[in-house]
């Protein structure tokens, strides 16, 4: 295989359409049921997409070359334990935002989609983009650990929060868009004449008139997802490339990687109603990252401190802390009331 490239197969790219497509039919599929997804049904998909992803090696393998395949092996089992520090980070925007059931599915079905079109994008540019990544990751690693802070010291989440006028995103985006400070069902933006006809229902509401449209706070929820899946993207996609350089293979590792995120969302929510203590275990995994973060940003910019953890190394810490989390949780229960 030496000196030789996979390049663009237009039957790789079709698999690889084919895929990005059937996410999307069974996600709006899902949609039209009007339910959330299940520990059951995300434990399945998540098991799915690990065979497939595995299936398309085997094809690679096969059809074209045996180091492909295990290229592509490699790429996706790195960008999937990658994946973990996605999810953690998505837990607590949920919670910030207190998006639930079925709004909970929608955002983050847009929110794959997005990191989709952005991995794909930066893989797509390669490693040139990285050149921002150092200071790009020591902002967010500022950012992720003063989020782990916040939860911290924050009491018991409301779990009755209707009205977002005093949200921080609300009070942020206003500066540039309107915002109707309520969820609306599974809408993202409202028309003029819908803000109208709820205001009239509810003369407390106030929004800027004036407006075409509106965003709720699921679309501000969505798009902070969005943002924040760009910076991790600066981490995971550098990390594949560093793998292998074909850019289908890239491609391939990202897309199924990004596949099975959903699942593991579902699974590691599910498991917090009945795993007392994993909130703790996630404040812990937020500290992680963000030292990690910053770690990894002060050995580009200044050569400091000159530590480096390996995925598998990182993804035994995320282990670890979890399993310690689902222990503490069966030793040392809540009372019940």
């Amino acid at each position: 295989m030496e000196g030789q490239h996979i390049g663009f197969p237009i039957d790789i790219v079709l698999i690889l359409a084919s895929v990005i497509a059937f996410y999307m039919a069974t996600d709006i599929h899902a949609h039209h049921k009007n339910r959330t997804m299940t520990l059951k049904e995300a434990s399945f998909w998540f098991v799915f997409w690990v065979f497939a992803a595995i299936a398309f090696a085997a094809y690679l393998w096969v059809f074209y070359d045996p180091s492909w395949g295990k290229l592509f092996l490699v790429g996706f089992v790195l960008e999937e334990s990658l994946s973990f520090d996605n999810v953690m980070v998505f837990m607590v925007i949920f919670g910030s935002f207190n998006i639930k059931d079925v709004v909970l599915r929608r955002v983050l079905f847009y929110g794959i989609l997005g990191a989709i079109f952005f991995r794909l994008a930066f893989a797509s540019v390669g490693t040139a983009l990285y050149a921002a990544s150092p200071w790009v990751g020591l902002g967010f690693a500022a950012i992720v650990g003063w989020t782990a802070w916040k939860m911290v010291t924050a009491e018991e989440a409301d779990d009755t929060l209707t009205d977002y006028s005093n949200h921080w995103s609300v009070r942020l985006i206003e500066r540039f868009i309107p915002v109707y400070p309520r969820l609306h069902g599974q809408d993202m933006i409202l028309s003029r004449q819908e803000v109208e006809g709820l205001q009239a229902q509810d003369s407390s509401i106030q929004v800027k008139g004036g407006a075409a449209r509106y965003a709720t706070p699921a679309f501000l929820c969505m798009m902070i997802i969005q943002l924040t899946d760009i910076m991790f993207a600066f981490d995971s996609v550098p990390a594949v490339i560093a793998v292998t350089k074909e850019p289908v293979l890239v491609w391939g590792a990202m897309i199924f990687g990004v596949m099975g995120l959903r699942a593991m969302f579902f699974i590691l929510s599910s498991l917090m109603k009945f795993l007392v203590h994993l909130d703790k275990a996630i404040i812990a995994l937020l500290f992680y990252i963000a030292a990690k973060l910053a770690i990894e940003a002060g050995n580009n910019i200044i050569q400091w401190p000159n530590l480096h953890l390996s995925p598998g190394q990182s993804m035994i810490v995320v282990f670890s802390i979890l399993a310690l989390g689902v222990l503490a949780s069966v030793v040392l229960p809540k009372p019940k009331e």
